[in-house]
């Protein structure tokens, strides 16, 4: 490979390590190439890319995009998981896969912005659940005192108004 084809590979990676939410490092070993396609499928329906690196240029991109300390985690086959958006997606498509499919793909670690993360960590990301799950949950939690003042304030007034109509039935009753 030439020089100049090393930097651009090199420029690309670091770009798309500056953009991405979070990156997962997984050892594909053992993956047949059926496989791995179907994983880049399952993936790419999520806006996940899965790409097979060359360790000593992706070393050198993480360095450049201010991720020395990723560098670190380039050893052995590596392929990574680039997430966009939601930064529970790619770690719950990627422990979906291997408990789905029982299949050799290990999960090495990654990164979540500058941060490092082992794999028990993206493990743990993998079993949160997504940003709509939690924002719901957070709004639910919000509602629910706002519903019970207003039940405990308009409990009067219902009363009031059952006793007249309980009134209103008796007078028509007579």
């Amino acid at each position: 490979m030439s020089r100049e084809k090393k930097t651009e590979i090199i420029d690309r990676f670091k770009d798309t390590f500056s953009r991405c939410s979070i990156g997962i490092l997984t050892d594909y070993r053992g993956l047949s190439n059926s496989e791995i396609t179907a994983l880049r499928r399952r993936l790419g329906d999520s806006s996940v890319e899965y790409r097979v690196v060359k360790n000593t240029l992706a070393r050198f991109a993480a360095e450049r995009a201010g991720k020395a300390n990723l560098a670190d985690s380039f050893v052995g086959p590596v392929a990574i998981a680039l997430g966009y958006g939601d930064v529970t997606e790619p770690a719950r498509i990627l422990a979906d896969y291997i408990s789905t499919s029982k299949s050799a793909l290990t999960i090495k670690g990654g990164f979540l912005g500058d941060r490092v993360l082992t794999s028990e960590e993206v493990s743990t990301l993998a079993r949160l659940p997504s940003r709509e799950i939690l924002l719901a949950k957070l709004l639910g939690g919000m509602q629910g005192p706002i519903a019970g003042l207003v039940n405990c304030l308009s409990a009067p007034i219902t009363g009031v108004a059952r006793v007249l109509q309980a009134r209103i039935k008796q007078m028509e009753g007579e």
